[in-house]
């Protein structure tokens, strides 16, 4: 599985303007739900909140997951965003949070959503990366960083 599989350049934001949870998951929230048809689609923020209650998906070294689980959703798909000041996102470092990569599943994909939170993970421990997308020029450029890395696994 390819992270471009279920991440599209016009899913890619250089500035989120969030300076809260909250804020942070409702704006990774709002392209999905713009997808979105129907009642689901303004509840996405709180079903990235009720996952986030059960622990934190501040991975540490400025680097968020927040994913959820979606009734109706027929495809994994992924957000990604930079916040350039950061936001306490409650990480297991106790350090902020800068980049942001939500991922919304179908209700049940259990595998697939796995495979992807793995490969997230593994792809943001790289320092050199972290670094680059937060030096970044534009959402695009952060997608191509995004993309190369991930074509060495």
């Amino acid at each position: 599985m390819k992270i471009s599989e279920f991440l599209s350049p016009d899913f890619v934001f250089s500035s989120l303007a969030g300076t809260d949870k909250r804020t942070i998951l409702e704006e990774l929230s709002a392209p999905m739900s713009a997808r979105l048809a129907g009642p689901l689609a303004g509840h996405l923020p709180e079903i990235l909140l009720e996952r986030e209650k059960l622990g934190s998906t501040g991975i540490g070294d400025g680097v968020a997951i927040p994913h959820g689980k979606l009734r109706g959703v027929q495809q994994l798909t992924g957000v990604f965003g930079r916040s350039a000041k950061g936001v306490d996102f409650g990480a297991i470092d106790g350090k902020p949070s800068f980049l942001f990569f939500a991922l919304f599943a179908p209700e049940n994909s259990a595998g697939i959503h796995l495979k992807a939170l793995a490969r997230i993970s593994r792809l943001f421990k790289s320092p050199a990366l972290r670094r680059a997308i937060l030096d970044a020029e534009d959402a695009a450029s952060i997608y191509s960083l995004i993309v190369e890395e991930d074509e060495k696994y």
